[in-house]
């Protein structure tokens, strides 16, 4: 989330919410609590990370990314 007085930095925590919500919360019922933390947990890591393409980031993986930054 952005520093006090920065609001426009709020958009990413913003649309990864959005993302997340359309794409795994809403398509599933959970039960009990670990269940939805289980599903959560995997989506984040094996979808969002590692499958999903982001345009901000030239339409590769945060994984890929990350790893480019690192060579």
């Amino acid at each position: 989330m952005a520093a006090k007085g920065m609001a426009w930095e709020n958009g990413y925590a913003e649309r990864f919410i959005k993302t997340l919500k359309e794409e795994e919360v809403y398509l599933h019922e959970y039960e009990p609590i670990h269940d939805a933390r289980a599903h959560i947990e995997r989506f984040i890591e094996d979808i969002y990370m590692h499958k999903r393409l982001h345009s901000a980031l030239g339409y590769l993986t945060p994984a890929e990314f990350e790893e480019m930054l690192h060579l």
